[in-house]
């Protein structure tokens, strides 16, 4: 999911600038194998935009723990929070995602990481802690660059020692992206779309994803432009688009980019979502800002995975899981993204409970023979879950449509990822 452009920021391993070795630990393999508590951590953004989601996964990763005793396999398990993202941009930070990634190997304890929610700040970490090694599995990335061919260069370029360490739990944008494309080829029946991106790696990429995808369903796409973040006003742009005469938009990129005034601009220039269709991916869901502007509403957004109201209705771990944390803390929590961190969480689990303790033997357990799979009677995403060990990605490629309705986002329906 969410990734902005990275300017002026080197991706390459930095461990050596702790000042502490990668392989320092009590045991043989890295961090912790001699001891009975592990420790395993969360990446995400907890100041700006981004916080209300964090806060929710965090909480629901420790409400999950406390489940299941806090235990994997014959080993106790500690849970920490790290933050990259900085009061300044409200956002995550690439020098903060280094530092953290350099921390998460320096702290011997340490085992395995759950995160990042932007694909950025994975493209950062996933290097560092691939030289320890050491296991990150992601909630939210989409960027498809992590786990295979994309861009110039990935995704071997993120693992240097030639073997993997990363892994993910939801699908990635170049599904999601076609699937997008079909819903508003198939249901919506639009005849043109414009596409606007952040200018981000992740909104280039998804945008790239829906063109493809709309032209094959003979939707003519007008344009493909960016937008400026920093702009006070989008109405030129808006102006230009309307000229075109589309009855569909596009947004690929994510909502922290002043979407705000993105949405607000075509509002007001191109009129309401029964004139012209607002389209947008994962990388605007989760925003409660978004979610009360009365502009958003009727907007359809795409969810890289299944939407918490679809598995309420599921009798089964993740809706008990989350009828729990509506319990104790008076209300769901924000955004469908947290129960995709104890999915994340469950594989980490997993790994540990079949592993000696040590970093080496926790990444082995995903990266060899048949991998990690947790069964559906245990998924709180309500399937089997199988990650590949050869690529670290999950068998389940669901994406869900939404839509913005009396100021929340609403399950609308399931989109067959082709």
């Amino acid at each position: 999911m969410r990734f902005r452009r990275i300017l002026g920021v080197s991706v390459a391993v930095a461990v050596a600038a702790t000042g502490v070795s990668a392989c320092k630990s009590s045991g043989s393999g890295g961090g912790g194998g001699g001891g009975k508590t592990l420790t395993i951590s969360s990446d995400l953004p907890l100041q700006g935009s981004n916080k209300d989601t964090s806060d929710s996964a965090n909480k629901m990763i420790q409400l999950y723990l406390d489940k299941v005793g806090n235990k994997a396999g014959n080993f106790k398990i500690k849970f920490t929070t790290y933050d990259d993202s900085t009061a300044s941009t409200g956002a995550w930070d690439p020098a903060t995602c280094t530092a953290n990634a350099n921390k998460h190997v320096a702290t011997t304890d340490e085992v395995a990481v759950m995160g990042t929610y932007n694909s950025g700040c994975a493209k950062l970490e996933v290097p560092i802690l691939n030289a320890a090694p050491m296991l990150m599995v992601s909630d939210a990335n989409t960027n498809p660059g992590l786990t295979k061919t994309w861009d110039p260069g990935e995704p071997d370029k993120y693992y240097p020692s030639g073997k993997r360490n990363y892994a993910r739990v939801v699908t990635t944008d170049d599904y999601q992206g076609s699937a997008a494309a079909d819903f508003a080829s198939q249901t919506l029946k639009v005849k043109k779309c414009y596409i606007v991106n952040d200018n981000s790696t992740y909104g280039q990429g998804v945008g790239r994803a829906f063109q493809t995808a709309a032209q094959k369903d003979g939707i003519t796409v007008a344009g493909n432009d960016a937008w400026d973040a920093k702009a006070t006003n989008y109405t030129a742009l808006f102006t230009k688009i309307k000229n075109t005469g589309a009855d569909c938009l596009y947004v690929a990129g994510t909502y922290d980019q002043n979407g705000g005034q993105l949405v607000k601009d075509k509002f007001n220039v191109l009129g309401d979502n029964t004139k012209v269709k607002m389209i947008g991916p994962d990388g605007f869901t989760g925003y409660p800002d978004l979610d009360k502007q009365p502009q958003s509403q009727g907007m359809y957004l795409t969810f890289a995975g299944l939407a918490s109201e679809q598995l309420l209705k599921i009798k089964g771990p993740g809706g008990d899981l989350l009828n729990a944390y509506k319990q104790k803390y008076g209300s769901y929590p924000v955004g469908n993204y947290p129960l995709y961190a104890v999915a994340a969480v469950q594989v980490i689990l997993a790994a540990i409970a079949k592993s000696d303790g040590t970093r080496q033997s926790i990444v082995d357990q995903v990266f060899s023979g048949s991998g990690i799979t947790i069964p559906q009677s245990d998924s709180v995403l309500g399937k089997e879950l199988v990650i590949d060990p050869k690529t670290g990605d999950v068998n389940a490629r669901d994406v869900s449509v939404l839509v913005m309705k009396n100021n929340q986002e609403t399950f609308l329906q399931p989109q067959t990822v082709k």
